[in-house]
Formats: C-alpha cells, structure tokens, sequence
C-alpha cells in the first residue's frame, strides 16, 4: 500500500479531554487544537478521530455517572458529539482551521461503495485543508457501544481503520500515560518504558492488559489492537501521552516519544 508521507491519523481519548471530575477539559480542547493547526501549517494532512461523546453528554445532561443502559448511553451520546463539535469548532476557528464532522458505522466500512465514497469524502477535504474530525455513530449504532461482534470495539482501533483506508504514513494514539511499558505502570511503580516495538508477538499482547481509565473504554490492549492493524499495511504507529500533544512536533521530526510500533516495510 503506497502511503501518504504528511498524513496523519490522531486520536485523543475521553481521558484527555475530560478532567478527573468527569468535566469538560477546556485546557485540552485548545492545546489539541492549536498543536494540530500549527502541524497542518507545515504541511502535513491531519485527520484526528475523538473519543468523549458519551461522557461529555452525561456531563452535559449533568449525570453524576457514565451511563450503563444502552438507551442512555446513546442519547449522551448525541449530545455529546454536538458539545464536542462545538466546542472542536471554536478552538480550530480560533486558529484559522475549518473542521469537519465524519461520524462512522461498522457497514460504512464493510460494504464496498460506502467505503469508496467514504476514502473520496476524506480526500477531498484534505485537499481542501479541512480537518476532518471522526467518531463512532454512537447515537444510532448498537453495535458499536454493547455488541461483542462490534468492527471498531474502541476508538483506537477506529483510528487504525481510518489510517489504512486513508493511507496516512503514520497514526498517533493519545493515552493517559506514556507508552507501552514492560508492567503496568499503575501498579508497579518501577515499570519501565518500552520506546520502540518492531514486532507485536503474543508477548507483547500479553502485557498489553486490560481495560483503560475509569473514563474511558479503552487500555493497552486495544492500542496494541490497532497497531498490528495499522503496521501490518507499514503505518508506523506511536502511542504517547495526550496531556502532551505538542510531542505531536517531535514525532514529525522522528524524535522518540512514548512508544513507537514500527510498520512493516514492503520488502
């Protein structure tokens, strides 16, 4: 697959964008935004897929919780997505970007015309230097929230789909820590950082874990998920932390930042 070299797939987790209170995290909204604009004024092509419709929704509507039933979760949801384009739309404005919204279902990549129409609708706003900003349409899709046969299973393994289909040279996952490391960190304070991965075997796999932040859906393991995804078709993915997104800088320059899952090389 002959890959984009400028083009970038990030994606920022509902751990960065909400605070430890379960508030909108404002400081981040503009960080991400100013970081992302700034890279695009070099020349680089930026898609960036978002987590946090549900939990910005459930503070929206002002639950104490991140709802449980499905029918809760999807009316969040809609809210959400609307609170978080607004809010995506006047940090990008500030800074001269115009955004747009792409919200996906698991057909709108399985079936073939939906997909092409799709790739056509990418292009053409990266062409035009629009942002696309890309979730789950997790207002109508059942699939997506509860199933245990959904396609995306969790926004970084979204992001790896959208890499691929969009041919971008790299995806960066935003996280609540670091990287991949040898333990996890949370529970061994001496666990050390793995800075680069060449091969995703069942070792690696192994100390990917389980699940992630109280407010979010996804740990380790779905990142590592999504980078045999996007390796496998030569897309180097890095996983690194989204309080810091102007390490955004130093991976364009091939800097080391948190963990770097080499893609595979056509030979």
């Amino acid at each position: 697959m002959a890959l984009n070299k400028n083009r970038i797939v990030v994606k920022v987790g509902t751990s960065t964008l909400t605070n430890d209170i379960g508030q909108n995290n404002i400081r981040e909204f503009e960080k991400l935004a100013e970081v992302l604009s700034d890279v695009q004024n070099r020349g680089y092509e930026i898609i960036l897929v978002t987590s946090g419709a549900i939990a910005i929704g459930a503070n929206k509507l002002g639950l104490k919780e991140k709802p449980r039933d499905m029918r809760m979760k999807q009316a969040c949801a809609a809210v959400g997505q609307s609170r978080m384009m607004t809010l995506y739309n006047h940090f990008f404005s500030e800074f001269d970007k115009t955004a747009a919204q792409i919200l996906l279902n698991a057909e709108d990549i399985q079936e073939e015309e939906k997909k092409d129409n799709l790739i056509n609708t990418f292009n053409t706003l990266l062409e035009m230097g629009v942002i696309p900003i890309v979730n789950e349409n997790d207002s109508v899709s059942y699939t997506e929230i509860e199933s245990k046969e959904r396609l995306f299973g969790d926004n970084d393994m979204l992001s790896a789909v959208v890499a691929v289909l969009c041919q971008a040279s790299k995806l960066v996952i935003f996280s609540d820590i670091d990287g991949f490391f040898d333990h996890d960190p949370r529970l061994y304070p001496n666990a050390k950082l793995i800075s680069r991965i060449d091969t995703i075997d069942e070792s690696v796999a192994k100390l990917a874990g389980g699940a992630g932040s109280r407010r979010g859906t996804g740990g380790m393991q779905t990142k590592v998920q999504a980078a045999t995804l996007a390796t496998r078709q030569g897309i180097d993915t890095i996983v690194a932390n989204g309080k810091h997104p102007e390490k955004l800088y130093d991976i364009i320059e091939k800097k080391p930042v948190g963990t770097l899952f080499a893609g595979k090389r056509a030979e």
